[in-house]
Parts: C-alpha cells; structure tokens; sequence
C-alpha cells in the first residue's frame, strides 16, 4: 500500500503488532480530531499511533494496514491523504454523509508461540503476517519447547458523528471482542452513565476487565485508570468523573478453542470524547 495516495477499500482485516494493556504498557489508539461534527461534509483529521503516555507520539506510528472506514449505512469508503511518519500515521475523513461513522482495524486467527532448541523465542505468523491455518503443521515444529497456541484476536477503532448519531455501523462482525453500545458512543457526559455490552465470537462476554483512562498521562502522576469486569450478559457500566478524551481497553480469554489452539483471546481498544454537561 503506498501511503502517499489514498487508502482502496479493504475487505479483509489486517494484520497489525500485539499488544496487551496495562499501566506501564504500550498503548495503540486512533484519535479523530473530533467526534461529533456539524454542518455539510465536515472533514476529520485522524492521529493513530503506539505510545507510553496515551494520545502523545513519542513510540512508533499505528501501521495502517487492513484499516477500514464505514459510513453510516455501513459502505466501505476511502480515507484521504494517508500518511505514516517516524511517530504517528494520519489520515482524513470526508463525512459526506450525515449519520456515524467507523474507523477501525482489526486482525485475528491462529498464534503459536514456542522456544527453539537453543532457548530462543519463536513465533508463528512472522510480526505483519496473517496466519493461514493450513500452514500450521509445517510452520510450528511437532516437538516445539514451551509451545502455546491461541486464537488471538484484536480490534482499534474510533467512531465519529456528523449531524445526528444512527447505529448501523454497530452491527457485529462476530469475529473476535468487540463493543456494541447500549449508550451511543458519540453521546456522553460526565456525570452520566454509559453502557456498552462486549460479544466474543458473536456471543456475550463474561468477566471482560476493561481499563478506562483519560488523555494526557503525560502530565499527572497518577494514571486514575477506572476498572470495571463485564456481567454475565457481557454489560459494562461506566459513569465518566470529567470531560476528556479517553481510551478504552478490554481483554477476553477463555479455554473453547479448537485444536490445535488451546485457548482464545480477544483484546480490544477505542478512542472516546466526554463531554462536560
């Protein structure tokens, strides 16, 4: 793909870097420059990028590959003047028609992570390749040392509004975690209670932990990362303490695999905007 012209319309997601959450790691995010907009055909600016103090470039850029942009009736459409630098990828939005808008990328299947024969870390599919379950008994040794497989999946994505907000973009994919919205995620304020139910494969998640932290890490001491554990219809409840950006984190595991894996996992991040009343 060459980032210098606009992104074609890609039908199958891509496969992008692991990572899973916590204070101290990484975290991947995209951030629209605003996420309810008005008035005809408003532009979005998009950042997205890896980064140890959250929506600061100071790591490595989001890659770009297998990114997907839904208009409101759920059409695949082009983003503009894409662009991957030393620290941050951008690109544009033309919200040409009203209604909301997503903005995502997402990867999964099979991951096999093992030891070589002299201690080293091995993994199966190589970091940017897409896994193909056929290849998996001449890629992965037989007699493999430390040998773990999963299936792993994982989904980023943002989600902005021109004029009043709809939901079809919501509409599961059933592949992997991910958040459908009982509050829409373009309407919350602080103080206000916003409910969103997490599904696994198409199914309710139970016992999702999610980490919620606002912006700008980078100038306070203290993360105030809220935690919450989804219920056993796969609801989470967030009440937001102050207007901000925020991001967003899930992880799911559980042991209903299919051989060869032994596990699934799903990890899960999106950017949103708070509000003040």
């Amino acid at each position: 793909m060459n980032l210098s012209q606009p992104f074609k319309k890609i039908l199958t997601v891509g496969v992008m870097m692991s990572l899973a959450f916590s204070v101290n790691a990484h975290r991947a995010w995209i951030l629209p420059s605003s996420t309810s907009l008005s008035g005809e055909a408003p532009w979005v600016t998009f950042d997205a990028a890896v980064s140890n103090s959250l929506f600061v470039f100071e790591h490595v850029p989001l890659r770009m590959n297998g990114l997907v942009a839904q208009d409101p009736s759920g059409k695949l459409i082009d983003v503009v003047n894409a662009h991957t630098g030393k620290y941050r990828s951008t690109f544009d939005l033309n919200l040409v028609n009203p209604g909301t808008y997503r903005i995502s990328t997402a990867s999964g299947g099979l991951r096999a992570v093992w030891r070589d024969e002299n201690g080293k870390r091995k993994m199966w599919p190589a970091r940017g390749k897409t896994a193909v379950a056929s290849e998996f008994s001449t890629a992965v040794p037989k007699n493999a040392k430390e040998l773990r497989v999963s299936e792993s999946y994982r989904r980023i994505e943002t989600f902005v509004t021109s004029g009043e907000p709809t939901k079809k973009v919501f509409e599961p994919t059933n592949s992997g975690l991910e958040l459908v919205p009982v509050t829409h995620p373009n309407d919350l304020f602080v103080g206000e209670e916003a409910k969103f139910q997490f599904l696994f494969q198409g199914q309710p998640a139970v016992g999702v932990k999610l980490a919620i932290v606002k912006g700008d890490t980078r100038y306070r001491n203290d993360q105030n990362q809220i935690d919450v554990v989804t219920d056993a219809k796969g609801y989470a409840t967030i009440t937001w303490p102050e207007a901000g950006m925020y991001l967003i984190e899930a992880e799911y595991e559980d042991d209903k695999a299919k051989a060869p894996a032994t596990s699934r996992k799903g990890s899960y991040g999106a950017t949103f905007a708070v509000l003040p009343l």
